[in-house]
């Protein structure tokens, strides 16, 4: 038996972090919770509005106000982490975003409401950036790409889940909580969720940490605000006078913020977001990839919503049913992603664009057939077809977006990633949600319906033809 000893004057190389199975099962939880909460309020808004007395524009609040104070934080959670130490900031937004849900469900007025999920969104922001920052810094080759491919599994069954789940709750109304549980749910999952945290998930930051970029912090909030208030709250709103001034100076902060940074990054300084990242191809081509498809995504799931329930009459737990084909086939083809992209490489994403498109037709053929007698059965080859072609793009394109990202800026880089992503899910509601609301009085449920499954069928298209723009491996 042989023994190696070390002089004390010796130091042993530090090991790098590894994120075991049961840290990678935790991180992808803590992944899952703000994607759900995103969607599990879309079926709950009715009730929420008659129990607490709140008008349209109020509820448009408690969505609008978790997404945009999501998508504003985001990349700046990502820096933090990458400065102070992924796993507390883990923790911490975890244990906050459990705090922020028990307030959700204790609220007692509508304005208490908006005021928790805008908290709520906060602390998914400092929450979900360190997700993907410890999946780049803790794994590599097969494991890293298994990984990312179960973090876009969870992605996407995370948000057809949420509307199905919200759905149940709602409708089981468990001891009298009625739609309240859909906040209180989160909190034993997130105790739990710590427990493991703790235990399981590996510390890691960044080797050369760059402190946090104040005026480019600011500018990209004010850019963010300016598009995503007006867009989300117009139309509950009657798009009042604030809303066109607000959506003209978009562009301006924009500019303004894209100027600053890109000094900072010639002068040799630390910006929010390096203008340098964007040289990154694959991290560019995927992101312009990634807003249609959201947009799409977000959209399809608010209309179907009030159109299964206004339209077609289903109560909350059959309108949440009717996407479950979609949720288990998303996820059983994710899985199949990893070998699929070892062997056709990125054209994997444009195959899953010409079969979501053929889901989207096949739904829209269901809904001219069968109107107003649209559930489960009618809905069920269109939901499940559009599935596997979802699957076969959002998990490849989070792995293509953050491919070449070193590990050092991992935490930037998923922060840009995500709010690029939330910014087109609240845009899809924002858009595809108004268009189809402001068809159905002169046109009817079912044509705003098929007109508005036309125009995001037309964003798929897109999507394909882009996917031919990706490179054709990924590392």
């Amino acid at each position: 038996m042989t023994e190696t000893l070390t002089s004390p004057t010796t130091r042993s190389p530090v090991a790098p972090p590894v994120l075991g199975g049961l840290g990678l099962f935790t991180v992808l939880l803590g992944a899952a919770l703000p994607l759900i909460d995103f969607f599990i309020v879309n079926v709950a808004l009715p009730t929420i509005g008659r129990d607490l007395h709140a008008s349209e524009t109020v509820l448009e609040l408690v969505v609008a106000g978790y997404g945009v104070s999501y998508a504003v934080l985001l990349v700046l959670g990502g820096r933090l982490g990458d400065l102070f130490g992924r796993r507390e900031f883990f923790l911490g937004g975890m244990a906050a975003f459990g705090l922020t849900s028990l307030a959700c469900g204790l609220a007692p007025s509508a304005w208490t409401l908006v005021a928790a999920r805008v908290a709520q969104g906060a602390a998914a922001a400092a929450m979900l950036p360190q997700v993907l920052a410890t999946i780049q810094s803790a794994t590599e080759g097969p494991r890293r790409a298994k990984a990312m491919g179960l973090y876009g599994a969870t992605a996407g069954l995370s948000m057809v889940a949420g509307q199905i789940l919200g759905g149940v709750l709602v409708a089981a109304d468990i001891a009298g909580t009625g739609w309240r549980s859909v906040f209180l749910v989160n909190v034993p999952v997130v105790v739990v969720g710590l427990f493991l945290a703790a235990r399981a998930v590996p510390e890691t930051r960044s080797q050369r940490p760059e402190p946090v970029d104040g005026p480019g912090t600011v500018l990209l909030a004010v850019s963010l605000l300016t598009l995503l208030v007006p867009l989300t709250e117009g139309r509950a709103a009657g798009w009042p006078l604030w809303t066109w001034p607000a959506l003209a100076a978009f562009p301006f902060a924009a500019w303004a913020f894209y100027a600053v940074e890109r000094r900072a990054d010639r002068q040799g300084r630390t910006p929010l977001v390096p203008p340098s990242l964007f040289a990154l191809t694959s991290l560019r081509r995927g992101l312009v990839m990634i807003v249609p498809f959201s947009i799409g995504f977000s959209g399809f799931m608010f209309v179907i919503a009030v159109a299964l329930q206004r339209g077609a009459g289903l109560g909350p737990v059959p309108a949440g049913l009717a996407l479950a084909p979609m949720a288990v086939v998303f996820f059983a083809v994710s899985l199949c992603g990893p070998r699929l992209v070892a062997r056709y490489g990125t054209r994997v994403v444009t195959a899953g664009g010409l079969i979501q498109a053929v889901g989207v037709t096949l739904i829209v053929l269901a809904a001219l057939r069968s109107w107003p007698d649209l559930g489960v059965l009618e809905l069920l080859p269109g939901a499940a077809v559009a599935g596997a072609g979802q699957a076969l793009q959002l998990p490849v394109l989070f792995r293509i977006i953050l491919s070449e990202v070193p590990p050092t800026r991992a935490g930037v880089g998923g922060g840009v990633m995500i709010t690029t992503q939330q910014s087109g899910l609240a845009l899809g509601v924002a858009t595809l949600g108004s268009l189809f609301l402001a068809l159905v009085p002169g046109w009817g449920m079912r044509d705003a319906l098929v007109t508005t499954l036309l125009v995001q069928l037309a964003g798929v298209a897109l999507t394909t033809a882009l996917s031919l723009r990706l490179p054709r491996s990924i590392s």
